[in-house]
């Protein structure tokens, strides 16, 4: 018997804890064919978005899809990102998070997040306008 991944419970998990603690969660996402989502905003493959409860409407993080409203350009626009897709889900404001595998059987957390990818605690990076990737931590 499969076991049905951890990843959406722990997405579910790291955004509550961003809304406790005042923190702006952002996902980085690989797009595919099955991700809706303003082409425009694409970056190198992924685009980076604001799950925060204030940029958000209708937002639902479900064990398949993570379906929400959002405003580009002041246009609201309908979104749907494959929670397999998803690479990542920090806070804005310290780059807490954790990071995923992409695609594969195998969705689990990223056990090590590369040093190079972690954040710096005295001085936190917020997400690049550029779409790039953002800097992790562990979360202990």
């Amino acid at each position: 018997m499969e076991l049905p991944s951890t990843k959406p419970y722990l997405l579910r998990a790291i955004w509550e804890w961003c809304n406790d603690n005042a923190f702006t969660p952002y996902i980085a996402v690989q797009v595919d064919a099955r991700t809706n989502v303003p082409r425009e905003f694409i970056r190198d493959g992924q685009i980076v978005l604001n799950l925060g409860i204030e940029a958000t409407n209708k937002l639902q993080i479900g064990n398949d899809l993570i379906e929400f409203q959002a405003r580009f350009g002041g246009v609201a626009r309908q979104l749907s990102v494959p929670v397999s897709q998803v690479s990542a889900i920090y806070a804005r404001e310290n780059g807490a998070g954790m990071a995923f595998e992409v695609g594969g059987e195998d969705e689990g957390p990223v056990s090590e997040v590369p040093e190079s990818e972690q954040s710096v605690e005295e001085n936190p990076e917020p997400p690049r306008p550029d779409g790039g990737r953002p800097k992790l931590q562990r979360i202990k």
